[in-house]
């Protein structure tokens, strides 16, 4: 598959699922956002869960009980791990990202180039900074390197989208 890692094939997820059960109609701008972030995901990660030597994996992500929940799986469907973070940890963080997008959002239509460019900067900014405490909050469970953290951090973000 395009973007593996050489030697590396089985240390990185090749399907992503979302639970979709609590979504609700999301905006195109988020619909693009969780569109590229699998697209990229799967063309270029790095994902290992902690003893587990048997992949590439499976990924089903939700949100349960205010917990984030990682299903991870063989491609053969098996069982590998189930990963539960507290949704609290992220609840800041994810908060103050919907904002500055949809001010990024906004100042697409009307602002500068260099009001969008700082805006943008901000973005970014907290995009990696909740990418850095989900890789946190993995480490000894599962190994991802920055650019999967910032991925899958976009589709943590969605997830949060309810009615």
């Amino acid at each position: 598959m395009a973007g593996a890692p050489e030697g590396d094939s089985n240390r990185r997820l090749v399907r992503i699922v979302l639970d979709e059960r609590t979504v609700v109609r999301r905006s195109p701008e988020v619909e693009h956002e969780r569109a590229v972030a699998i697209y990229d995901l799967l063309e270029e990660n790095s994902f290992a869960p902690a003893g587990h030597e048997g992949g590439p994996y499976h990924l089903i992500l939700s949100i349960e009980d205010n917990r984030l929940v990682m299903n991870i799986r063989t491609t053969a469907e098996a069982p590998v791990a189930e990963v539960q973070l507290p949704i609290a940890s992220f609840r800041r963080i994810v908060k103050d990202y919907f904002t500055i997008c949809e001010s990024y959002y906004q100042a697409i239509r009307r602002a500068t180039p260099s009001q969008i460019e700082a805006i943008d900067m901000g973005r970014r900014g907290l995009h990696n900074e909740g990418s850095e405490l989900l890789r946190e909050r993995l480490s000894g469970k599962v190994e991802i390197d920055f650019k999967t953290a910032r991925r899958l951090f976009t589709l943590i973000c969605v997830l949060h989208i309810r009615g």
